[in-house]
């Protein structure tokens, strides 16, 4: 664990003319923003008492493009993700240990295995809490940056660095510590692939700060793409079927020897 302590000497310290805040300047390591982070969110008590979660909401893409989308997590890292448009659904999903889709829009109907490459996005998505929970026990790695600007307003900036090398760059609201941005950086075949999430509306389910608003794009056009979530359950009951390896795949599994990473 590496801790960024930033210690801010401006003019501002020489000057009786300084107009920022004294606290904008005592200098914050990583694990007091996380530990904030935590309980802005709820606690880590009540974060940990949600064992699966439910997500139904409305994609919206360029050009007025709609589409239903829904997600299932349960602990510690299953996930199952479905985009429906058209009658036909799209699934993505992770068992604990395999990951497998079905993409009937590129005219697969049949369920196939997913590489490892393919599944980095829906690992960052099954990690239950996020990242910065008990980030030391998943390999990570989280240094504060210090301050940076989100949409012309001040955020506290976390780097953390995955335990597979990728990088989330986290910001963090200044007043209510809780997060407003990912960047992620993704390093695929010596290749780096960029995005950015936007994180808004926070509602509170079973006591635990949740968003409702989401924005994901590239760095020049952030708000490409957007979910706005309907209705979010927590501690329902989920067959344990939805997240399995089709029984189709089970014998391609063990040829192929592909395998999730987490």
């Amino acid at each position: 664990m590496r801790h960024a302590v930033i210690v801010l000497l401006t003019v501002c310290c020489f000057t009786p003319f300084c107009s920022r805040s004294s606290a904008l300047l005592f200098a914050q390591t990583a694990d007091e923003l996380v530990a904030k982070n935590i309980q802005a969110r709820g606690g880590m008590e009540k974060m940990k008492a949600i064992k699966t979660i439910r997500m139904t909401g409305k994609f919206e893409g360029g050009g007025g493009f709609v589409a239903a989308v829904s997600q299932e997590n349960q602990r510690p890292d299953l996930i199952r993700e479905a985009f429906t448009l058209q009658g036909m659904t799209a699934v993505q999903a992770y068992d604990g240990a395999t990951g497998w889709q079905i993409q009937p829009f590129g005219g697969k109907k049949d369920p196939e295995l997913m590489g490892e490459d393919d599944m980095r996005d829906l690992l960052l998505d099954s990690d239950f809490d996020g990242p910065l929970v008990d980030y030391k026990e998943k390999g990570s790695t989280v240094e504060f940056l210090g301050h940076d600007q989100v949409d012309g307003d001040d955020a506290l900036r976390l780097k953390i660095t995955l335990k597979n090398g990728d990088i989330i760059y986290d910001y963090l609201d200044p007043d209510t510590f809780i997060e407003i941005r990912k960047e992620i950086q993704q390093f695929i075949r010596g290749s780096v692939r960029d995005r950015v999430v936007g994180l808004g509306s926070y509602k509170p389910v079973n006591g635990v700060m949740y968003a409702f608003s989401m924005s994901q794009g590239p760095k020049n056009h952030p708000d490409a793409q957007t979910v706005t979530v309907q209705k979010m359950e927590a501690n329902v009951t989920i067959d344990p079927a939805d997240f399995a390896l089709p029984a189709s795949l089970k014998t391609e599994e063990k040829k192929s020897g592909i395998v999730g990473i987490h």
